[in-house]
């Protein structure tokens, strides 16, 4: 039997430092099983992992700290100032991710999760979008987003101001998405949009397994 039969996979994305983990948190209290794309990243690059291998052998052990696993600042000094060195990473780190992702749906979809949530920084970019039925972007303004990645990755403003330009830009994801949420700092409103998105997205796909059912009869 396919374990996949019934699933649906939500993508969630948008720009560095809008707070997607604000939406990720209202769809999983609304019953959504979340795969965490940054977790996935974190893991295909432990230590002894062939995905490390090969980052090492392009760029070096200067990327390594001194118990042999990756310094992630060192490498994000790196490819956050080069988009060619970037796109090399991503080249290499990609296929691991998507891999590890399919192996998580299908393992959720096992156990009974049909419903799921792929929280991805880099969907596009990753082809993750392809895994995905509907896809949900979450913006915010340029400044707000500045100080966000500042405060929390202990940035400068230069450092922020890179990585934001290493992404795309905001009319890709409005015409590549189907539901845009914008996060500037009102969190009830937030939440209360999130939670209304989650309950579209719930009665679509009770509705069409329910079409599927009654066509089976």
């Amino acid at each position: 039997m396919n374990s996949l039969h019934g699933v649906m996979v939500v993508g969630l994305t948008g720009q560095t430092g809008a707070g997607k983990s604000t939406v990720s948190r209202i769809f999983a209290d609304n019953g959504f099983a979340v795969i965490n794309a940054d977790s996935v990243a974190r893991k295909v690059v432990e230590k002894g992992s062939g995905c490390l291998d090969e980052i090492v052998d392009f760029f070096g052990e200067d990327i390594l700290n001194e118990e042999g696993e990756l310094n992630r600042r060192a490498l994000a000094g790196i490819v956050f100032s080069d988009r060619a060195k970037l796109e090399t990473l991503n080249t290499i780190i990609y296929p691991y991710i998507t891999g590890e992702i399919l192996r998580s749906i299908r393992r959720y979809s096992i156990q009974g999760n049909k419903l799921i949530l792929l929280d991805a920084p880099t969907l596009f970019e990753s082809r993750a979008d392809d895994f995905c039925e509907i896809i949900i972007s979450v913006l915010a303004d340029e400044d707000i987003r500045r100080e966000r990645i500042i405060s929390r990755d202990s940035l400068t403003p230069e450092q922020a101001q890179r990585r934001m330009n290493s992404q795309l830009d905001e009319e890709f994801f409005k015409s590549h998405s189907d539901y845009i949420i914008h996060n500037n700092g009102e969190l009830s409103t937030v939440n209360e949009i999130s939670k209304e998105v989650s309950d579209k997205i719930r009665e679509l796909y009770m509705s069409r397994e329910h079409k599927t059912s009654s066509a089976a009869v």
